[in-house]
């Protein structure tokens, strides 16, 4: 392949033979139509589900969860959008208040939403006392929800995040930088939520956590490896394409081939691969054969 992608580096395919219904965990709809939140702080171009085709023929991948980014706030409607182009192999994480009622929440179950994020790292919608009001809130339906936030942030929350009534999923490897690693005590109690069946930890935006911004670090690999030693079916992995910050120009565009076959290099086999990839997805999300 050598026509360029959207928002992808390079144009080649990943060098690593994908298992069949690989699933691409974190990634954005950008609508130009939709206006930004106020107080977004990302602001990147449209970039549509017919865009990250291109991307998915490069990378292997065949489903994907499309995640409410912070530029949209609660509003939840391009990522439903996504989810419909995207069909069975489609799911969504939104970004909710917290005080929907229960019919309100089936309908987003029915369009394929099995959890619910909270952003505190970019989002202007939440404040710490929401984890445990939306917590409540998706319990019934069985959702996740999905926690980023700074270090300093995350690691007083013991407790609250094992009183939590659902799964945890920590997106961007917990925002922890690979040279902090076992030195911070938020990966210390990231390693302890895995072991203790509470969470999962999403191997997505490598480059975000990198000092070098790049995706490509081996500096990754002993955080990645870290997770997965603790517990390899609680690990996912996911894009972050469209990478709105490398649109923004934080980081160099990040090459989506290149991010798979990173990832097989940390993860080492084929039997850990299906497993981030396959087995794990299908349960958090519900993806069925």
């Amino acid at each position: 392949m050598s026509t360029p992608t959207p928002f992808s580096a390079g144009t080649g395919a990943a060098h690593t033979p994908l298992p069949v219904g690989a699933c691409d965990c974190h990634i954005h709809v950008y609508d130009a139509s939709v206006p930004a939140v106020v107080g977004a702080s990302l602001h990147p171009p449209a970039a549509s589900i017919a865009d990250y085709r291109h991307v998915q023929q490069r990378m292997g991948t065949r489903r994907a969860v499309v995640v409410t980014p912070s530029t949209y706030g609660l509003n939840n409607q391009p990522m439903l959008a996504g989810l419909a182009q995207l069909g069975e192999d489609g799911r969504g994480v939104a970004v909710l208040t917290g005080d929907e009622n229960i019919d309100e929440l089936r309908a987003l179950h029915a369009l394929g939403v099995r959890g619910a994020r909270i952003n505190l790292s970019l989002g202007v919608q939440h404040q710490l006392s929401d984890i445990n009001k939306v917590a409540e809130c998706i319990a019934p339906l069985g959702w996740h929800l999905q926690l980023l936030m700074p270090l300093d942030t995350l690691a007083p929350l013991a407790s609250l995040l094992r009183s939590l009534p659902v799964d945890v999923v920590f997106d961007h490897f917990g925002r922890i930088p690979p040279n902090l690693g076992e030195q911070h005590p938020a990966h210390e109690l990231l390693l302890a939520l895995l072991h203790e069946r509470r969470a999962w930890v999403k191997l997505s935006g490598g480059y975000l956590v990198s000092p070098t911004g790049s995706s490509d670090d081996p500096d990754l690999q002993p955080l990645a490896r870290s997770f997965i030693n603790a517990a390899s079916d609680r690990v996912i992995w996911g894009s972050d394409w469209p990478h709105a910050t490398a649109s923004a120009g934080r980081q160099p565009m990040p090459n989506d081939a290149a991010q798979v076959d990173a990832l097989a290099r940390w993860v080492g086999d084929a039997q850990a691969l299906q497993h981030i990839l396959v087995t794990n997805p299908e349960q958090l999300y519900g993806f069925t054969q």
